[in-house]
């Protein structure tokens, strides 16, 4: 578990050059178009380097990274006196209508045409960190039969990228065939789960589609690159009508046909099935090695934890895959078989027992569909050798959003509604919804038992109420923890995690005393600092510790307080 990246902040410059440039362009609305229709542009992809493409001054080039789908992008570099302009002669047909799109990244970044023989129209965008889709329309003149479509950056500014250059509309005589075509509608789209307050959905992929819009009752909620997803922020015993649209640079689809979805009555507390999990809860990590703190077996644990994430698995050399091998030698003579008996004496006490993927130096990747399905194949296989009760996700160099939803809806699919599914996100990675691991949590709410936050290694972070506070204080751990709470998470899917001593990390440590109040706090509205939640969180989960072995060096001080708190909790 290692100390968060600090986030810095970044000015955008907007030079009145490109303010006024800006002022004159001509805007239109893209309207669709017909699944008839091809992409005219040549190389649209810039996969066969800058075929068709001429750049100023030498300003392109083609690189591999970044790039939004295939292997190439284009880069092009302005200079003081070059906008950097790549442009391609397309043929179209008289008389007709054209969407013209393309995906950008990077600086200051346009998109036009010139000589339709009717009005020529251009849109762009300041600097971008990701990939943003700039899109108009033109017409063609009566005797119109080539364009000239271009890109181009500004002056003096950084380098901007294009990929997926598209100009639907007829045939011009060089399109169809260079381009992606709009892709068919969805087919198989099904619920796949419900909670009081989110509908999971699930369909089938679609041949040449690079994303899905999705749709409730007529409406766009979301865009996902993956084939299932969960809509949240949904009323209890409700009725809903969703459907799906595959997209790609060509365009979006028709609509799939209409499914219904109902959420489920409201619950008192929401969330994963958690089986004989108590109401409120306390997890600690177990160490396979030897650090320094005391080495334990499972045994030697403290009854006040809840739950036990063991760690870590280890990777493979198969992408996504994890296996775990037991450090017999760092943890003095301690066998498979003894590590297996006492993990079922464990469960046997009413604990547990799950493994941990990930840590400081964890390299599980899970980023594309294969992996996504030789992570969970991988983590079943383990739930099902040594008989932990589920896992646990700690990935501190970050996920992919839509994959790891994938892996962990296989898994949960494969090992059934008793497992147990935790998260230890660090501070920066729950600060906004928009994030990868925020977005992971929220995708498979209705299986998830508890988000236990680290509130350490981080320095100073944003509360929900936007103002800035310190580690190591009670306004740090209610302040943050209240982004989650009303960032859509159910308060039983919240925990707080913290070290066990001051030796169990960089910064960061709190008293018990400071924990259990914050545990008040949230709960029951008692013994807040400056903050103060604007309501209460009764169901909250309870809290984490790094690690059991810590905790044990210093006399389980840290789980003796809290985890009797936390039990004691109504």
């Amino acid at each position: 578990m290692q100390p968060a990246p600090r986030r810095h902040g970044r000015r955008i410059r907007i030079w009145s050059g490109a303010v006024t440039a800006a002022l004159a362009l001509g805007v239109t609305a893209v309207g669709p178009a017909s699944a008839a229709d091809v992409n005219n542009a040549r190389n649209a992809g810039f996969e066969s380097g800058l075929s068709d493409w001429t750049c100023s001054a030498n300003s392109g080039t083609t690189v591999s990274s970044p790039v939004r789908t295939g292997s190439a992008a284009l880069k092009a570099t302005p200079a003081g006196q070059d906008n950097a302009q790549c442009s391609q002669t397309v043929k179209v047909q008289p008389g007709s209508t054209y969407d013209l799109s393309a995906w950008v990244q990077g600086g200051y970044a346009y998109l036009g045409v010139t000589g339709t023989g009717t009005t020529d129209v251009s849109t762009w965008t300041p600097d971008s960190p990701s990939w943003k889709q700039l899109s108009t329309s033109f017409r063609t003149g009566p005797s119109t039969t080539s364009v000239t479509v271009y890109t181009h950056g500004w002056y003096g500014q950084s380098a901007y990228y294009v990929d997926d250059v598209s100009v639907q509309g007829p045939d011009g005589g060089n399109g169809g065939g260079n381009g992606p075509s709009i892709p068919g509608a969805p087919a198989g789209l099904k619920v796949s789960g419900t909670t009081s307050s989110s509908v999971s959905l699930a369909w089938n992929a679609v041949s040449g589609a690079t994303g899905y819009s999705v749709y409730r009752d007529g409406a766009k909620v979301t865009s996902v690159t993956g084939t299932s997803t969960t809509v949240t922020g949904l009323a209890a015993d409700t009725s809903y009508s969703f459907q799906v649209a595959a997209t790609n640079a060509a365009g979006e689809s028709p609509k799939s046909a209409a499914v219904s979805g109902r959420t489920a009555p409201k619950d008192n507390g929401g969330g994963g099935n958690n089986g004989t999990l108590p109401k409120h809860a306390v997890t600690g990590y177990w160490q396979n090695f030897d650090n320094g703190a005391a080495v334990q077996r499972l045994s030697d644990v403290s009854a006040q934890y809840d739950i036990i994430a063991v760690s870590f698995a280890d990777a493979t050399a198969t992408p996504g895959a994890v296996t775990f091998n037991l450090d017999t030698a760092g943890l003095r003579g301690y066998t498979v078989d003894q590590f297996k008996a006492d993990l079922r004496a464990k469960q046997a006490a009413g604990k547990k027992v799950i493994i941990s993927v990930g840590g400081e130096k964890g390299t599980v990747s899970v980023n594309n569909a294969a992996s996504a399905t030789n992570f969970a194949n991988s983590v079943y296989a383990l739930m099902q050798e040594y008989g932990f009760d589920g896992v646990d996700i700690d990935l501190e160099n970050g996920l992919n959003p839509t994959y790891m939803t994938q892996a962990l809806r296989a898994l949960s699919a494969k090992a059934g509604p008793s497992m147990i599914l935790t998260m230890a996100p660090q501070t920066i990675d729950m600060q906004s919804t928009s994030g990868g691991y925020f977005q992971t949590a929220l995708n498979v709410k209705d299986i998830l038992t508890v988000v236990n936050m680290q509130y350490y290694n981080s320095g100073s972070m944003l509360g929900c109420d936007g103002k800035v506070y310190s580690q190591g204080t009670v306004d740090f751990l209610t302040a943050l923890a209240c982004i989650q709470l009303e960032g859509g998470l159910d308060a039983s899917q919240v925990g707080l995690g913290l070290p066990a001593s001051t030796r169990a990390a960089g910064g960061g440590y709190v008293a018990p005393s400071v924990v259990n109040n914050a545990l008040d706090c949230l709960t029951k509205g008692t013994n807040c600092g400056s903050f103060k939640p604007s309501k209460t969180y009764p169901n909250l989960r309870g809290a984490m510790t790094w690690s059991t072995n810590w905790d044990a060096t210093a006399g389980n001080a840290w789980s003796n307080a809290v985890g009797a708190h936390v039990h004691a909790l109504p």
